[in-house]
């Protein structure tokens, strides 16, 4: 059990927004200090203030740490882990104090000390509060339980008075579900578990008039078969709910059943699975090949992700519903799309022979054709969904029609009739069901996207179910239990049509906004030129700034981590010469301040302050800090071929090729297109955290070239001027080419943070 309900050291990622606000008043007096630590102190009364705060942390933990001893003596599943991060929260708010008190006394000498105290504090108060939520998690679930068990009471009574009974304890447990899921919901920071609690809450909400009347219908009826029908599925649709509810609070971990106590992860089945997906993703591999020589495994991904848009395509091409004319142009456009794919590839082919390491006219050529054929493959897709959405009003009062006519032939008995309007129907549905699966393909964000599916879902389960609940009333023309299930089943159908109505129509709307002007490359003024339409600036309120300050705390103190290694790099390497020429010539330091400073930059855009002012400089600086995260990683590997073979070498490679995957991960956050504030916030959420996972793992790797450099007395200067060996950016933009970097537009540099 103890396993099940363990936190992650490594991650320790934050699902709700109840823990942000609870660390915010922690982040904001941790930054306060570390950003202190990191200037001449400026005044005696800075100093106590400094001394203060650190007393303030530390008597703040203890408190806190109390509370969480009192949980963990409550749940013995989270109580050792639970006493164990509180001994780490209470160690690391002590070391704070005494770090604060060292420098009242001007004895601290050790920058980094701080930094390191200050990233336990963070991480052990961080466990401490997803150990808590584990024990809401765990009221949830049990509230759960509760009605799944009621739920088994009803479908085993066998009279109207044990039904009566059992149904008002079901409500009352459905009620507090209601009310603990919907605080959950809106605790979730995760947009496609939103909506697929939303979903869930719906089906459980909607199914209770279902259940109610289908179990009338049939203990009033028990002869009837179709009557057993309607009860035995709204019994299913809502144990499916529930197990919906369960997958989103335990964040896709499911029990693996079998009375074991193990649990598996389970992957959403259409996580991204859209043919939208498909093809940003492929156009984001396209648009590296402009920073990136193709390698063999690049050109795989390139295959296997064109493979992947036909594979979905195919929801389009193979629908009855389809005209000739747009299945025809889908399958010529994805004809297209391979041929543009193929000439880049050999492209990409003759660069490789001629040992270029700038792309060339030739293939930024190929690039925008490969690029425009996927737009209009793209626009194709929009117009053939828009087509049958067209029809939808008149497919929704041809339905309303249906409907009637099952209801009416079901009074009157007519079997003959009935099944005829009932094949109809059936007809009717998957037409709708068809429509529902387009609609996901296109939806713009996760909630859409999770919408359709569901919307295809409970149409696919519960329309065939207005024919089957039409059939006890043609069984029993004079029941008025059998004519109210009817209604309610069609309401049911009404319900989930007005939701494909909305669905079709926000997809729709979003699809016509213009598409969001991304750049291309990088703008360079007088070189490349810039984008004739920038993106909107939009700036962040003092809401988001606070949702995403722990990301830009950890940002920040991995940008301190930086800073003090390259401070060891000044001091010189033995036999290789003095402080300033290590300064002047390290390329390896030259590159990781760069990338310190655009860090900064980026973590005082999170607090409001420094040169970012909109989410879009925001943005551009990410950009600008993958490439010199790129010319970094290709100086350090000129560098490694220095690195006599050994563990230290070993080390190095293995961290140097993470760099590559962390880059393009960044990458593709950036030139990701949004559309709304909601989705715009996640983005710049997504990019923070993005950058500073490339930030740690940069600065593992410039802490292990320090250690080999000065451990085999090796040369580090001019590397960059040595020769290219593929895999970076092209040189002649130089090293302060990034925004933030030196002589950079956009620079800021560490030690510029507001006094306390």
């Amino acid at each position: 059990m103890a396993a099940q309900n363990s936190v992650d050291q490594n991650t320790l990622e934050i699902k709700t927004k109840s823990i942000e606000q609870t660390l915010l008043p922690l982040v904001k007096q941790i930054s306060t200090l570390v950003s202190h630590r990191e200037r001449a102190l400026c005044s005696d009364r800075s100093v106590r203030a400094v001394a203060r705060v650190g007393q303030a942390v530390n008597l703040a933990v203890e408190r806190f740490v109390t509370v969480g001893e009192t949980i963990a003596d409550d749940n013995p599943e989270i109580k050792t882990e639970m006493y164990l991060a509180c001994k780490e929260a209470r160690a690391a708010g002590a070391a704070i104090e005494k770090l604060c008190e060292a420098a009242l006394e001007d004895s601290l000498t050790d920058r980094s000390a701080v930094v390191r105290a200050a990233r336990c504090l963070l991480s052990s108060v961080t466990r401490v509060l997803l150990l808590a939520d584990i024990v809401v998690v765990k009221q949830l679930l049990l509230a759960k339980d509760k009605v799944a068990r009621s739920l088994g009471r009803l479908e085993s009574v066998t009279n109207f008075t044990e039904f009566v009974k059992a149904f008002s304890q079901f409500g009352a447990e459905m009620v507090e579900l209601a009310h603990l899921t919907g605080d959950r919901q809106n605790d979730m920071k995760d947009e496609r578990r939103r909506a697929q609690m939303a979903a869930a809450r719906q089906v459980l909400e909607r199914s209770t008039m279902l259940l109610l009347t289908s179990s009338k219908a049939c203990l009033r009826h028990p002869d009837s078969s179709s009557s057993r029908e309607n009860r035995d599925t709204v019994f299913c649709q809502m144990r499916r709910a529930m197990d919906l509810i369960h997958y989103v609070v335990k964040d896709g971990v499911c029990d693996s059943g079998g009375g074991g106590t193990g649990s598996e992860s389970v992957e959403d089945w259409d996580v991204g699975r859209t043919v939208g997906a498909a093809l940003r993703h492929f156009e984001n591999l396209v648009e590296m090949t402009r920073m990136t020589l193709l390698t063999p495994t690049s050109k795989e991904t390139l295959t296997a992700a064109i493979d992947t848009i036909v594979e979905r395509t195919q929801d389009f091409t193979d629908s009855a519903y389809t005209s000739h004319e747009h299945r025809e142009s889908i399958l010529l456009l994805c004809d297209r799309v391979k041929l543009e794919l193929n000439q880049l590839l050999r492209v990409g082919v003759s660069l490789e022979q001629t040992e270029e390491y700038s792309p060339t006219r030739e293939m930024e050529s190929a690039v925008v054709n490969c690029l425009k054929a996927t737009r209009d493959l793209r626009t194709q897709l929009n117009t053939t969904a828009k087509e049958q959405t067209n029809e939808l009003p008149t497919l929704t009062r041809n339905g309303a029609d249906l409907v009637s006519q099952l209801r009416n032939t079901a009074l009157a008995s007519d079997q003959d009739r009935l099944e005829e309007t009932a094949d109809k129907f059936h007809e009717f549905v998957e037409h709708i069901l068809e429509m529902c699966k387009m609609m996901r393909h296109m939806a713009s964000s996760e909630t859409l996207q999770v919408s359709a599916r569901y919307a295809e879902i409970n149409l696919r389960i519960y329309g065939p179910q207005v024919v089957t609940a039409s059939h006890t009333l043609s069984q029993h023309p004079t029941s008025k239990i059998a004519k109210e299930n009817l209604e309610v089943f069609a309401d049911m159908w009404q319900a989930l049509m007005t939701d494909v109505s909305t669905i079709c129509k926000e997809v729709m709307e979003a699809e016509r906004q213009p598409e969001k002007q991304t750049y291309m490359s990088l703008p360079r003024p007088g070189k490349h030129g810039t984008t004739s339409k920038p993106l909107k600036a939009v700036r962040l309120d003092t809401e988001e700034q606070e949702k995403i300050a722990k990301a830009g705390l950890e940002m920040k103190l991995a940008t301190s981590e930086m800073e003090a290694e390259t401070e060891r790099w000044q001091e010189g390497i033995s036999g290789v010469g003095g402080p300033n020429v290590v300064d002047e010539n390290n390329d390896i330091v030259k590159r990781a301040r760069n990338m310190s400073s655009m860090a900064f930059s980026m973590y005082q855009f999170t607090r409001g302050d420094g040169p970012l002012k909109t989410t879009q400089d925001l943005f551009t600086q990410a950009e600008y800090f993958a490439e010199e995260a790129n010319r970094l990683y290709k100086v350090v590997r000129q560098f490694s071929y220095q690195v006599p073979i050994g563990s230290h070498k070993k080390e190095l490679l293995e961290q140097l090729d993470r760099v590559p995957t962390y880059v393009q991960q960044l990458q593709f956050t950036v030139k990701n297109p949004t559309v709304g504030k909601a989705a715009t916030f996640t983005k710049v959420d997504s990019v923070i955290h993005e950058t500073k996972n490339l930030m740690n793992v940069i600065s593992k790797v410039v802490t292990t070239c320090f250690v080999c450099a000065t451990k085999y007395n090796l040369d580090f200067r001019g590397l960059s001027s040595r020769g290219s060996s593929g895999g970076g950016l092209r040189e002649d933009e130089g090293s302060g080419s990034g925004a933030g970097g030196e002589g950079g537009k956009m620079g800021g540099g560490a030690g510029s943070d507001p006094s306390i």
